[in-house]
């Protein structure tokens, strides 16, 4: 019992890596034990290769490696929340189950954002009568609905919900007539672009998920005024969102497959939402990106704005590096939204050590716990100097057209948050 783990490099898809499960610990799914094992004509043409690499620290050659429980790359590629719902009605599977994660992996894996996907979940294309595509208009009117929609009249819609999160997202593409496609539905030299289109989480008379899903791309807005690096402008229409990915680009013609790895896979944290604090991230960038400097204080800044603006669900799956090359940096900022409004109440979830629930946290004290990588006073005079670009922020949101009711929310605490980052000088 195993699969193939295809990686896509040198502009096309190839076979990188065997995974095999132990066959006594499938009941306990991804925390069962397994094996790992590199194709040997891969290794033998990307031996000492970084960018070949599965995932950065697994490097290319020859060993057998046995894990305890899956490695956390292969669950950034298992659809999660919504998506794991919607794979479970399509297989049959009424109850959910550890015992599922195999038949996920091997069946909802086959266009998961990144340069990585599982060789048996990838399927044959659709017959040419079912590539006429849908206009924007049936996806602003079915929205998350969407998926069963297509199916019904014909299309390969399998590969839309392989992917994570628990708001419904469909990963889709658009062809060069602007009608749009399910993912794997449509041959690389038909897409113009590639979208992630989202909804609100819960039902849909949910007033507060609505104004979260509405507030997404102003706060996007608010972060690109910030200075944090930002993707493209998002979309929002009809409860939807369609937003541009970063994963996938289209460039002279041809598709761009980057890498992209969560903070868990990079950090090598197992399963699926373990809260960790932010240190041990920061020693994984430290440790993996080309320009440590760069990203820890790029992660700082994603965090105060965080903070400020109370983006709670700040979990190891919402901020993931990039593979560009021979570069890995963080990718742009996304999922970044009022969370705090979310009527399930979600706290913050990644913290500093020693970071207590409803304070700020000591910067100064972080300045010093990064001193691996970061200058400790200079880290301290920068982030007290963004102080004041944090007290405006409610004069950025407004420009941004953040809803007025999140802003006065927000005010008093956005104060504190600037009082804090002043502090870091002491």
């Amino acid at each position: 019992m195993n699969c193939h783990i295809e990686i896509y490099l040198n502009s096309r898809w190839q076979t990188a890596a065997t995974f095999e499960p132990n066959p006594a610990d499938l009941a306990r799914g991804t925390e069962g034990a397994c094996r790992l094992e590199y194709d040997i004509d891969y290794a033998v043409d990307n031996l000492g290769n970084p960018h070949a690499e599965l995932v950065p620290g697994l490097p290319v050659g020859f060993e057998l490696h046995h894990f305890a429980s899956w490695p956390p790359f292969l669950i950034d590629l298992l659809p999660s929340g919504a998506g794991r719902r919607a794979w479970l009605r399509r297989m049959q599977i009424a109850k959910d189950s550890l015992q599922v994660e195999w038949h996920l992996l091997t069946k909802g894996t086959g266009t998961p954002p990144g340069h990585l996907r599982i060789a048996e979940a990838v399927l044959p294309p659709p017959p040419d009568q079912f590539k006429i595509g849908f206009p924007r208009l049936d996806i602003l009117e079915q929205r998350e609905d969407f998926l069963e929609y297509a199916a019904e009249r014909g299309a390969h819609v399998a590969g839309g919900s392989s992917v994570q999160g628990e708001a419904p997202k469909y990963l889709l593409v658009e062809d060069k007539a602007g009608m749009f496609h399910v993912e794997g539905a449509l041959p690389d030299d038909q897409i113009s672009k590639f979208w992630l289109v989202k909804f609100p989480r819960g039902k849909r008379t949910d007033k507060r998920n609505q104004q979260i899903l509405k507030n997404e791309a102003p706060y996007l807005e608010v972060a690109r005024r910030f200075g944090i690096r930002t993707g493209e402008p998002l979309d929002y229409q009809n409860e939807t969102l369609f937003v541009p990915r970063f994963d996938r680009l289209i460039k002279k013609g041809a598709v761009v497959r980057y890498g992209m790895h969560s903070l868990y896979a990079l950090a090598n944290i197992p399963g699926f939402g373990a809260s960790t604090h932010h240190n041990v991230y920061c020693q994984a960038l430290a440790k993996y990106a080309t320009d440590p400097v760069t990203e820890l204080r790029e992660y700082l800044l994603r965090d105060i704005l965080n903070l400020a603006l109370r983006n709670t669900d700040n979990h190891g799956r919402n901020t993931t590096v990039l593979r560009i090359n021979d570069q890995i940096i963080l990718s742009p900022l996304f999922d970044f939204a009022p969370m705090f409004l979310d009527p399930e109440g979600i706290n913050r979830v990644s913290r500093w050590d020693d970071e207590r629930p409803g304070s700020q946290p000591e910067w100064g004290t972080i300045c010093e716990m990064l001193d691996y990588a970061l200058d400790p006073l200079a880290t301290r005079t920068w982030l007290s100097s963004l102080g004041e670009k944090v007290r405006i922020l409610p004069d950025i949101m407004r420009d941004c057209q953040v809803e007025d009711e999140i802003i006065e929310r927000l005010a008093k605490w956005i104060d504190e948050v600037a009082a804090g980052l002043e502090n870091a000088r002491q």
